[in-house]
């Protein structure tokens, strides 16, 4: 059975690159708790070029 961790605040936006070569991106959500979704090299760039066209 997996530990058991607690709830830490929201925290920071994250994004790391992990030494298998992935991106791992942790996102606070409203009510505690993150999201976290590893991505590949290309599809951070998609999202990046993505996010340019809306903000």
């Amino acid at each position: 059975m997996a530990a058991m961790k607690p709830r830490t605040g929201d925290g920071p936006l994250e994004v790391t690159k992990e030494t298998r070569g992935g991106i791992v991106m942790r996102i606070p959500l409203e009510g505690g708790g993150r999201l976290v979704v590893e991505i590949s090299a290309g599809e951070a760039s998609a999202l990046a070029e993505e996010l340019k066209g809306v903000v």
